[in-house]
């Protein structure tokens, strides 16, 4: 059967004239709302509102209009069924045949700064999911098209039979439910997340009951971590970064940039950030960014090599040239200067990246698990120093306590178990991820070595505690002066004796930093 009757109601008026035009030329009639039928009819086309359809007046500012048996028995009664045909006839119910509708844009209005939960609320959609979930229902009479990508589709199949087929009909329901879904979760997140900050200090701030994940697909990638692994991208990427220059990134170009951005927030100072498998390399600060690379470099020459870059301040084209001396993956920036872009565009696979908004890259950390997922809050707390405590008789220096922020900014982005040796603006050794905390800091004074840094008068930091003072006494041996770690082992007592001995001063931040 062709289409006798379609519903036009959008938010987003790409394409839909054209659509329209299409849907009018198979004789069917037109119903639509508010600015959709302003622009149908600025565009010569006949439209019938939907309150005229109904015979009830849009009310409460809009919030009901298509909330009508009218509408909904359009779209659900089943053709060809005689009782439900007998019941249509009897309420004055005609059939709809095609839905076009798309959401509220409420993810992009509390994405915007400075949103207001009333403006939030108000771009909660009830209307068109409602809508869009009956026309779903029953898609074997029914089109349904919630996304202007499948709009030529639909015209091509319209222009050839007067209706699209069972199979686009079916593709385009599953594709509802699955906006739908992402839709409600992200209400549910941003209510969620409302309740928290709004919660009395008393109030339970436990993780939601239910925790729900949809997100459309960006793009499909080459492949996964291995190149036998498929992968794609889902979310909204591009809002956060705008890539500039060379090969379309990697999946593990993602987790790196990732990595970085969540690295580089650390810091408000001048300062850059050279990773590699999502572990820093180096990290070095200064006023003139080459120098900030030269620290960052010297920690590590070696690593870097196909590594991340990441720097909290318009790349110039002094940076560019230091850089454009080594091979590099990705280089994150928050600008480049426009001969520092035009030198960097000349490795024709390197990717320029620019950081589109400041701070961590997201709120919450998920990971898989047999039967679901594991979820947690981020790490990205700010440094909350008055909370840190001087335990030994030795209180750090004035430039040791500079070198014990550094390493400690730094050493919470490192794979546990996780070391640092730190100057005031750079890292001198970085050990990561091993199974004991004294490989690790065997690890970090032998790339320290490798990279002729000496670690007299330098910061030791430990994302967690020292369990024996077996990894204390090798960091003052290695030359270190101070340390600084969250403290809370059994051995604490015979920890800081050990670093009394060796007038060694120890800060705990009461903190840790486990990175699995």
């Amino acid at each position: 059967m062709k289409i006798q009757r379609a519903l036009i109601s959008v938010s987003d008026k790409t394409g839909i004239v054209e659509l329209a035009k299409t849907v009018a030329q198979t004789g069917a009639e037109i119903l639509s709302t508010g600015g959709t039928a302003k622009a149908l009819r600025d565009a010569g086309l006949k439209v019938k509102d939907v309150s005229e359809h109904t015979g009830f007046s849009e009310m409460m500012d809009g919030r009901v209009k298509t909330l009508h048996p009218k509408i909904h028995g359009g779209l659900l009664h089943l053709r060809g069924n005689a009782e439900h045909e007998k019941q249509a006839r009897e309420h004055g119910i005609t059939p709809i045949d095609l839905v076009v509708v798309n959401l509220y844009p409420f993810e992009s209005t509390v994405a915007k700064p400075g949103c207001t939960r009333e403006e939030a609320i108000e771009q909660i959609d009830i209307g068109g999911p409602s809508m869009l979930r009956s026309a779903a229902k029953n898609h074997v009479s029914v089109t349904v098209v919630v996304d202007p990508a499948d709009y030529s589709v639909v015209m091509e199949e319209l222009k050839r039979e007067g209706n699209t087929t069972l199979a686009t009909r079916q593709r385009l329901a599953a594709k509802v439910f699955q906006i739908t879904g992402r839709y409600d979760s992200a209400i549910a997140s941003y209510l969620s997340g409302e309740s928290r900050l709004t919660a009395a200090p008393t109030a339970s701030t436990a993780m939601p009951a239910e925790f729900s994940i949809s997100h459309r697909k960006a793009q499909e990638l080459r492949y996964g971590e291995n190149p036998h692994q498929k992968a794609a991208l889902y979310g909204d990427f591009s809002r956060h970064f705008e890539q500039l220059h060379g090969k379309e990134l990697s999946y593990n170009n993602i987790l790196d940039l990732s990595a970085a951005t969540d690295l580089i927030a650390e810091f408000s100072e001048p300062t850059l950030a050279i990773l590699k498998h999502t572990n820093p390399c180096g990290v070095g600060q200064d006023d003139n960014l080459a120098e900030a690379w030269e620290k960052a470099l010297a920690t590590d020459r070696q690593a870097p090599f196909g590594g991340i870059i990441v720097v909290n301040r318009p790349l110039d084209l002094a940076l560019a040239k230091k850089i454009s001396e080594i091979f590099s993956e990705v280089i994150i920036a928050p600008a480049f200067a426009d001969d520092a872009r035009e030198l960097l565009s000349k490795k024709k696979n390197l990717r320029l990246m620019i950081r589109k908004q400041s701070g961590a890259s997201a709120s919450f950390a998920i990971r898989d698990c047999p039967g679901g997922v594991l979820v947690q809050e981020k790490d990205n707390q700010a440094v909350n120093e008055p909370d840190w405590k001087v335990v030994t008789k030795r209180t750090p220096s004035a430039n040791e306590m500079r070198a014990l922020r550094f390493g400690w900014r730094v050493v919470k982005h490192v794979k546990s178990n996780a070391i640092v040796y730190a100057g005031s603006d750079r890292t001198l050794g970085i050990g990561a991820g091993q199974m004991s905390r004294v490989d690790s800091s065997r690890i970090a004074v032998w790339k320290a070595k490798e990279a002729g840094l000496g670690l007299k008068g330098s910061a030791i930091a430990s994302d967690a505690f020292f369990p024996f003072p077996d990894g204390l006494i090798a960091a003052a041996e290695a030359g270190a002066t101070t340390a600084i770690q969250p403290g809370g082992s059994v051995k604490d007592p015979e920890v800081i004796a050990a670093a009394d001995e060796r007038n060694l001063a120890m800060v705990f931040t009461g903190r840790r930093h486990f990175r699995h």
